[in-house]
């Protein structure tokens, strides 16, 4: 299915944002926040794992519900789950497309990837995290 997704800051991403490389940081930007009529239609539950695709690239991240958000969008807080799937392009403004990348979901059984594995895929340096 397609969806718009629309990135931002979470309250739980801040509550760990001191520890970036720890695992409760990269567990809430791995996420994939839905309305519940989507993921029924996908036939996911929270906490089973997603797939979303973009024109740049695909990114495994879990999914939760939201009744906030309207059908047919999801959120991912920013991070570099969400960057793994985020196009550079940023039309002269000098901000990429936060809130309007058309991705695909798909269910997946495919293991979520730490932010630092996402990391060294996309060329940077490999650390120890937290």
């Amino acid at each position: 299915m397609k969806f718009i997704m629309n990135t931002g800051r979470t309250v739980r991403q801040g509550k760990h944002i001191e520890s970036k490389l720890g695992k409760a940081y990269g567990d809430e930007t791995g996420t994939c926040y839905m309305h519940p009529m989507d993921m029924l239609a996908l036939g996911v539950e929270a906490n089973e794992k997603v797939k979303a695709f973009t024109e740049v690239g695909e990114v495994v991240l879990m999914a939760a519900t939201d009744e906030g958000l309207p059908e047919g969008m999801i959120f991912i807080p920013y991070g570099r789950h969400c960057n793994a799937i985020l196009s550079p392009t940023t039309h002269s403004t000098g901000m990429p497309d936060y809130k309007d990348t058309v991705v695909e979901i798909v269910p997946t059984d495919e293991r979520r990837k730490s932010a630092a594995e996402l990391m060294e895929e996309m060329g940077g340096v490999p650390y120890a995290e937290n």
